[in-house]
C-alpha cells in the first residue's frame, strides 16, 4: 500500500535539516534487515529522536513505526500525521492494546520503533530500560537492533528552548548489530544486554561527535560526567522529591 503521508513527511523533514543546515552523521544503518520484522531500540534525549532513528532505516529502505504517547495522537497537527503515518498510540493506562498492536505490525514484517527509557533523559545518560521491547520481540521472534543518537538534544529537548534556527548542529547516529531475543531467556536478561549494546554506541557516538560547548553558558547539553552542566539522575530524582 502507497505511503501518502509517511513519505511526504520525510521529504518534510530532509528539507528542514538542510535549511538547518545539520551536519549528520550516521554509520551501522546496514544492521537494520531490509526484510522482515525488528524492533529499533534508541535511547531517548530530544523531541525529534524518533524522526532521526527513522532517517537511519532510510538506507534499507524501510518505514519505522514508533510506539508513542497517546497524547500525541489527540493534537490536531501532529494526530492526523502520526495516524497516517501507522505510528502506535500508547496510553500508559492501558498499555496491552498497544502492545498487541504493536505485535501484529511485527508479525507482518514491521519494523517498530521503541525508546524503553520511556521518556526523555534530562540528564542525557541513559536511565532503565523498561522490557516491553525485549517482550515484544521474543514474541514476535524478531530481532532487537540498537542504536544511539547525539547531539539531537541540541535542538528540542525537555526543559530547553527549541534551536531550529540554521545552527550547522553535528548529530550523530550510531545502528549496532542485532541483539537476538531468545524466547529460552528471561526478558530481564535481555533488556539489560540491550542496554550495554545501548550505552556502548551512545559512549561511541559521543567520542565521534565534532561539537564542543561554545563557553560555560552553552554547556547544559553535556552531561556531567563529560564535564557538562546538565544535573544527573540522582540530582534529578532529589529535585522530584522534593
Amino acid at each position: 500500500m502507497a505511503e501518502l503521508v509517511y513519505r511526504p513527511v520525510i521529504g518534510l523533514a530532509l528539507t528542514m535539516f538542510k535549511a538547518w543546515d545539520l551536519k549528520i552523521d550516521c554509520k551501522g544503518s546496514e544492521n537494520i534487515p531490509r526484510s522482515g520484522g525488528a524492533v529499533l531500540v534508541s535511547n531517548h534525549i530530544s523531541y525529534l529522536d524518533f524522526i532521526f532513528s527513522g532517517l537511519a532505516a532510510l538506507p534499507q529502505k524501510r518505514l519505522v513505526r514508533f510506539m508513542a504517547k497517546e497524547s500525541v495522537f489527540r493534537h490536531k497537527i501532529s494526530g492526523p500525521l502520526m495516524r497516517g503515518m501507522k505510528h502506535i498510540p500508547v496510553d500508559r493506562n492501558q498499555g496491552e492494546a498497544a502492545y498487541a498492536h504493536a505485535l501484529d505490525s511485527l508479525r507482518s514484517g514491521e519494523v517498530i520503533g521503541v525508546f524503553p527509557e520511556a521518556t526523555i533523559s534530562q540528564s542525557f545518560t541513559l536511565k532503565s530500560f523498561k522490557s516491553g521491547a525485549a517482550r515484544l520481540a521474543q514474541e514476535a521472534g524478531v530481532p532487537l537492533v540498537p542504536m544511539a543518537l547525539w547531539g539531537t538534544q541540541r535542538l528540542w529537548t525537555k526543559g530547553h528552548p527549541r534551536n531550529f534556527k540554521r545552527s550547522h548542529t553535528p548529530v550523530t547516529i550510531r545502528v549496532g548489530e542485532a541483539v537476538e531475543a531468545s524466547r529460552e531467556q528471561y526478558a530481564g536478561a535481555i533488556t539489560r544486554r540491550l542496554r550495554e549494546r545501548v550505552q556502548e554506541l551512545l559512549d561511541s557516538a559521543q567520542r565521534a561527535y565534532p561539537g564542543r560547548p561554545k563557553g560555560p553558558e552553552d554547556s547544559w547539553w553535556l552531561p556531567a560526567h563529560l564535564g557538562g552542566t546538565a544535573p544527573t539522575q540522582e540530582q534529578l530524582k532529589a529535585a522530584e522529591s522534593h
